[in-house]
């Protein structure tokens, strides 16, 4: 992930606009053309096109990366660049922001955007029934001003330095006002891909937008079907086969037939992405600190990241400031795996011989038999006495990983420290899964946020990831790399994202097909 310095985001913010929308070099020779075909897990039954509901891959990669489009995005090479905004300035204090937005802009039906459409769009976050996990985003923001119809003024409650990243979330997608119902039934944004037909956890099926902002840079298929298929066997039949031309979330065990077939390419990237088993630290057993101390201890990690992960990570100690982040605290020691601490803590908290239940779900990560097996291995030799409950994948998001008080998860990161650390463990975020709520890291997360000084920051950020891998509720014992496979005929720029899986689930817009396909 490119480093970038704060006070040099706000002042170039005026030239962001001119990095190619696809962050690919023009030079690297994509020609238009074809059909791509995507075999995707992370569909759901009750998928849509209201970007506050998207959770998984399949929605995440239609959505934001095909069909709509956000104010900012991140490119592949990991600089902030313009989507609908053109550019923007701060005030000096980075409390207030002034956007300029394109004025070649259309949605699908053929409304102009202008400013009113982000500030309409951005509104519906706030509503507390809709649960969306980027409210925090938009709560952060006192007022939405229209300066004109390609000028939007944002004064936030409190200077955020970071706030023209947080605009590329993917939750973030722009509908027409007063036409966002209509917009959110048929899937009507201003991306390079319109909606033919969306049936809701089993296909999509996209065209290209003809005359489009991003002509030339961007959008070289003329078509585009995904596929659901929740079943990772289903999705390598159907790259073998040639069914498709490329899925995601490849086990880490086929990796090796991945690589020995020679119409079939690996694409591996290492980020920030980190698969975890959060405990609820709001209610029994777990809001005692020694119990989720006692956990933490009972994780074998590195034989974790090599049944679970074939090696294809590296070793996560329980916050998820990770590889891809600028300030990412490598050295931090964490927990190692001590049976007899295990044990002792569990004793101290009067837990010796308490049954634990954790659920698990492939939505969540595979977790292969000698992974489970390990697993259960690791908990035993620390008397840990712990059930498995299965979950299924579908629904997953919706139900058990919000009901389920210990329960695996997966988070892709995010590109910078205040995105992640807001997202998942913000006082009142909606994806606060550990619910874990202490007064000194809530200082010390606003304070990060409006510093300026990349020192400072750096000091704040470490001591926030070492206050929460020694008290908070996650338990993430590894960062795992993103793993997809695809055709050869498939040809992509120098640099593949690593915000999520597919290059930063960008694949649609940024690659293509080879001539010779």
């Amino acid at each position: 992930m490119q480093r970038f310095d704060r006070r040099s985001l706000l002042k170039t913010g005026a030239a962001a606009g001119l990095f190619a929308a696809a962050g690919l070099p023009l030079t690297a020779g994509p020609k238009r053309g074809g059909v791509l075909r995507l075999g995707l897990a992370g569909a759901h039954p009750t998928d849509s096109w209201d970007s506050r509901s998207h959770v998984d891959a399949f929605m995440i990669i239609a959505g934001h990366g095909a069909v709509f489009d956000t104010l900012t995005q991140v490119s592949a090479t990991g600089e902030l660049a313009g989507e609908l905004a053109e550019s923007w300035q701060a005030a000096p204090d980075a409390q207030s922001w002034v956007f300029k937005l394109r004025r070649d802009a259309e949605f699908h039906n053929g409304k102009p955007f202008v400013a009113e459409d982000v500030i309409a769009s951005l509104r519906l976050h706030l509503d507390v029934s809709a649960a969306s996990p980027a409210r925090h985003i938009v709560a952060s923001i006192a007022q939405m001003t229209a300066v004109s119809d390609h000028e939007l003024r944002f004064d936030l409650t409190a200077p955020n330095a970071d706030f023209p990243f947080l605009l590329s979330d993917y939750h973030l997608c722009i509908y027409p006002a007063g036409q966002i119902a209509e917009a959110m039934r048929q899937g009507i944004g201003t991306g390079l891909y319109k909606v033919i037909r969306f049936e809701p956890g089993q296909r999509a099926l996209l065209a290209r937008v003809s005359g489009h902002y991003k002509d030339g840079q961007a959008g070289w298929f003329d078509a585009v079907e995904l596929h659901a298929m929740p079943d990772h066997a289903q999705r390598m039949a159907a790259l073998s086969k040639g069914q498709v031309d490329a899925i995601n979330q490849l086990a880490p065990g086929a990796s090796d037939h991945i690589s020995r077939t020679p119409a079939l390419a690996l694409a591996e990237v290492t980020g920030s992405q980190h698969f975890g088993l959060p405990m609820r630290s709001d209610i029994a057993p777990f809001y005692d600190p020694d119990v989720r101390r006692a956990l933490k201890h009972a994780i074998d990690r590195p034989t974790f990241l090599d049944q679970v992960l074939g090696g294809h990570g590296a070793i996560a100690h329980d916050q998820p400031i990770g590889p891809a982040n600028q300030f990412y605290l490598p050295e931090l020691s964490g927990h190692s795996y001590d049976p007899e601490k295990a044990r002792f803590l569990l004793r101290r908290a009067g837990l010796g011989g308490h049954r634990f239940e954790l659920t698990l779900s492939e939505a969540a990560f595979p977790l292969p038999e000698a992974g489970v097996a390990q697993l259960k291995d690791a908990f035993a030799k620390a008397g840990v006495n712990v059930g498995f409950r299965q979950a299924q994948a579908p629904g997953y998001w919706a139900g058990a990983w919000g009901a389920s008080p210990w329960r695996a998860s997966r988070w892709s990161g995010r590109a910078t420290e205040d995105w992640m650390f807001s997202a998942s463990a913000q006082t009142g975020a909606a994806w606060n899964e550990t619910h874990w709520d202490n007064a000194r890291f809530q200082q010390m997360l606003l304070a990060a946020r409006a510093e300026l000084s990349t020192a400072r920051r750096r000091a704040l950020y470490h001591d926030m990831q070492v206050l929460m891998s020694q008290e908070g509720g996650a338990l993430i014992p590894v960062f795992a790399n993103f793993l997809d496979a695809h055709h050869t005929r498939l040809a992509h720029g120098p640099v593949l994202g690593n915000l999520h899986g597919m290059d930063s689930a960008r694949l649609i817009e940024r690659w293509w097909l080879k001539e010779s396909a």
